[in-house]
């Protein structure tokens, strides 16, 4: 069972939600969309490694005006869905931002079971805080043997264990190219009995103008079937928290009497000078009309926020800059560069194969926007 064969699979229609917490709807972009802004993938750019699974692009302009992306790798021949016990994050390097990004190091790896994320690192997000380099991620612990074999471990329960395992951390350097220290602890704990009682996963980190971290994470209220949900927390003492959430609900509810399976995650935020927008995957298509598609929004206070209208973030189906049209398996871990204090560049990761997570390769794709 691949990452998300434990879904019941749907069609994607377009069926706006019935019932959205702290949300409504917004023409921020006056008609035009933000896929508007998207100009053709470039076709060679990039990461991808021989012989591994490649996801989660998080890139930054270093110290030595080369482009760093911090992604997440595991070993092929252990399977696609291993990525929840076996990932680690790596550094690859490139001149441009649009690639092709070589391998540098390993930089979050195994470093003991005791450790809360001592057996297996992803999702990095990379940004800068006070002349420091910030690398939130997500990390696993667990208590069965490190799967080195093909084994299903989605067929065999172990993928499940460790999946509720998953807590976001942080790691700091005054450099991009390290030495990293990892904090002993993790930024936040589930709340049992709550909508996040599972896990705290997908961090998107916020550096605000006043010097607070505001965090977006995923968790669910069982595991993870859905309904999967984002909530917020703000620190107002630097990285290591700690981190109070600003709600007690989560931000977003889709699921409706016809549409129990509508949710979301991956999101992307960043501050736009006096707001909030953030990029998100819609999972089963119900809100923008493709599974796996995306979506945009903007808030004003990081809680209560608008879907934008259009929608619609962006698509499976991918122009490239050789002219060539293709529908890719996944879209998933949407990522901007920034320069100058605007988007410059769209990162994801990506898959070729028949459907979502059925998957022959996967690399980290870049878009250059308008």
């Amino acid at each position: 069972m691949l990452r998300k064969e434990f879904i019941k699979n749907i069609s994607a229609g377009l069926v706006l939600p019935a019932l959205v917490n702290n949300l409504s709807f917004s023409s921020s972009y006056a008609g035009e969309s933000f896929a508007d802004k998207l100009q053709p993938a470039i076709k060679d750019g990039g990461f991808e490694m021989e012989n591994y699974w490649i996801w989660d692009p998080s890139v930054v302009k270093g110290e030595d005006g080369r482009y760093h992306m911090f992604a997440s790798r595991w070993p092929k021949e252990i399977g696609f869905g291993n990525w929840v016990t076996n990932s680690e994050i790596v550094r690859a390097v490139a001149d441009k931002p649009e690639g092709p990004y070589s391998f540098v190091e390993v930089v979050l790896g195994p470093r003991g079971k005791e450790w809360f994320d001592g057996l297996c690192t992803f999702n990095p997000r990379i940004t800068k805080y006070n002349g420091q380099y910030l690398l939130y991620y997500v990390g696993v612990t667990y208590d069965f043997p490190v799967p080195n074999d093909a084994a299903n471990i989605w067929a065999n329960g172990l993928a499940q264990k460790a999946w509720m395992h998953k807590r976001a951390a942080v790691a700091v350097s005054s450099s991009v190219k390290g030495p990293w220290k990892r904090i002993s602890h993790p930024l936040m704990e589930p709340r049992p009995g709550k909508w996040d009682a599972s896990i705290i996963s997908n961090p998107s980190p916020v550096v605000l103008p006043g010097g607070e971290i505001y965090l977006m994470y995923k968790s669910s209220p069982k595991g993870p079937e859905p309904p999967l949900m984002l909530g917020a927390a703000i620190s107002k003492n630097g990285y290591n928290g700690p981190y109070e959430r600003l709600s007690d609900g989560p931000l977003f509810d889709f699921k409706s009497t016809k549409d129990k399976e509508s949710d979301v995650e991956d999101p992307f935020v960043w501050w736009n000078k006096d707001h909030y927008e953030l990029i998100m995957k819609d999972r089963f298509g119900h809100i923008c009309g493709e599974e796996g598609g995306g979506i945009h929004a903007t808030s004003k206070n990081g809680v209560d926020w608008k879907l934008s209208s259009p929608v619609k973030a962006y698509s499976r189906t991918i122009k490239w800059n050789d002219g060539t049209v293709t529908h890719q398996a996944n879209f998933e871990r949407p990522f901007l560069l920034f320069e100058n204090g605007s988007p410059t560049h769209l990162f994801a990761a990506t898959g070729s194969g028949p459907k979502p997570y059925e998957v022959d390769k996967t690399w980290n794709m870049v878009i250059p926007l308008k």
